[in-house]
């Protein structure tokens, strides 16, 4: 055949495959597993891919869905996702490597490193930061309370600013957990301070290379070109889906961490050959954080232990920008499940479980509730109307509550107003929000609480507090 003639027909043969929808290659098939994930494996929908693993081998591979519906691109093992707080053992893991050399102590004051954090009273510790005990408040939910949206362009040295600018913490270190993702943010830059180089360099360097991960980035750099990218989505209200990828969010250390399924595996496998950091990096980052009550916690290094219907498991979710992951690690049976997906609303952590009920069903014990592992999700709602509260303030009170109320900790001011007999709220790329009453001088907005303090002698409002999940005690002063 003349080579015009061979490059005819592979041009012809490259359109035919670009012409229709790319279907995802599965190995090892399992129907009960396929009937999971029916919903979204079809061409219109994006969806996940899938790993199962059981003595370092894949005994289940594939995708579901689209992980590109501009280009009819399928969901596969080897597709790059977003994997959000998964992320975070990587980063706990390259704190812990730090510490087995010698150039950090896990009990080393964060202000060692991380000067500009205000002197809280109580020293924080890296130790604090890795087991979410330390008390500061969320950067994202901070960014969100400022008004600052995740697809600004928002420097690593202003988010640091925003998490140093707050005057007080959600509570003393040690005392409680509370997922942070400043925390993880804050070890991602004492990685940079104390090796000089990004937390991207230095886990390519001692993690990623040496596990041949070669399509494992955190993605610090948003004008990077990344191959095999799956774009992420949410559910459009007319019955579709719409882009959720935000191009310009560059923040590691709690997520930024791009992956594959198959990548994943070799870190997985890690666990058991103990290739990177050797049996003393698996000592330590199976360390579970205890508080100052001596109470131990589940949490460890990025990682959740636990049981599950009689097993130990070690597990953790993550979920951002409409991507969603879930890594279940069953140490005892050598056995995995790997998501990683592209839909805001999949729910990974449930269909991760599921995918071991099928695969370990002989091993089980018998099935009990168990509680959201750390992948975001949304509480549904009941459906019926919850009871008014006592001591609600009536209408002509409630004058005396509206204002402009500015918060120097967010650099921002929110304005209270009355429409109709009732508050609302509204602020800098905040539209205005109903303000339900929550309790005397206490109104919810969505996710938010705030709690009035009138002056004793007018019965106005001098200020509120605010308290919105992983960020409490947010002061507001009237201006």
């Amino acid at each position: 055949m003349r080579p015009s003639s061979c490059a005819w027909l592979a041009a012809a043969g490259f359109a035919a495959l670009v012409s229709a929808p790319a279907r995802a290659q599965h190995f090892g098939r399992n129907p009960v597993v396929d009937r999971l994930f029916a919903e979204w494996d079809k061409p219109g929908s994006p969806g996940c891919a899938l790993g199962v693993l059981r003595d370092g081998r894949f005994i289940y591979q594939g995708g579901y869905g689209m992980a590109n519906l501009d280009y009819d691109i399928a969901n596969s093992p080897t597709m790059v996702y977003y994997i959000g707080s998964d992320s975070k053992q990587f980063t706990a893991a390259s704190i812990a490597l730090l510490a087995l050399e010698g150039r950090l102590s896990l009990d080393d004051d964060i202000r060692k490193y991380i000067p500009e954090m205000p002197d809280y009273g109580t020293p924080i510790t890296i130790r604090h930061l890795i087991h979410h005990t330390s008390g500061i408040r969320d950067v994202y939910v901070l960014m969100a309370l400022a008004g600052l949206p995740l697809e600004n362009i928002f420097s690593d040295s202003e988010a640091i600013a925003l998490i140093a600018r707050q005057k007080a913490l959600n509570f003393r270190p040690g005392d409680e957990f509370l997922y942070s993702n400043s925390g993880y943010f804050l070890l991602g830059q004492i990685v940079k301070r104390v090796t000089g180089e990004s937390l991207r360099l230095y886990a390519d360097e001692l993690i990623f290379r040496p596990l041949g991960m070669t399509h494992t980035h955190f993605h610090d750099d948003p004008g990077h070109v990344m191959k095999n990218r799956a774009m992420s989505y949410q559910p459009d209200p007319d019955g579709g889906f719409r882009i959720s990828y935000l191009q310009n969010f560059d923040k590691i250390g709690a997520g930024g961490l791009y992956s594959t399924i198959q990548d994943l595996a070799k870190w997985d496998e890690n666990f058991y050959t103990h290739q990177v950091g050797g049996d003393a990096l698996q000592r330590l980052i199976h360390t579970r954080g205890v508080l100052n009550t001596g109470d131990t916690l589940k949490y460890a290094f990025g990682n959740n232990l636990g049981r599950y219907r009689g097993l130990r498991i070690t597990e953790h979710g993550g979920a951002l920008m409409g991507y969603k992951a879930d890594v279940l690690r069953f140490p005892d049976q050598h056995f995995t499940v790997l998501e990683t997906c592209n839909l805001g609303s999949i729910e990974p952590g449930r269909l991760a479980f599921a995918v071991a009920d099928v695969y370990l069903a002989g091993q089980l014990g018998p099935r009990v509730e168990r509680g959201d592992s750390t992948t975001e999700r949304s509480a549904a709602a009941s459906g019926e109307a919850a009871p008014a509260p006592p001591g609600v303030s009536d209408s002509a009170s409630l004058t005396g509550l509206v204002g402009d109320y500015y918060s120097s900790e967010l650099d921002v001011t929110y304005h209270v107003a009355l429409r109709h007999d009732d508050l609302v709220l509204s602020a800098r790329h905040k539209p205005a929000e109903p303000l339900v009453p929550a309790g005397p001088d206490s109104f919810r907005a969505g996710e938010v609480t705030l709690h009035f303090e009138r002056s004793s002698s007018e019965g106005v409002a001098a200020r509120f507090g605010l308290d919105a999940g992983r960020v409490r005690g947010i002061r507001f002063e009237r201006r």
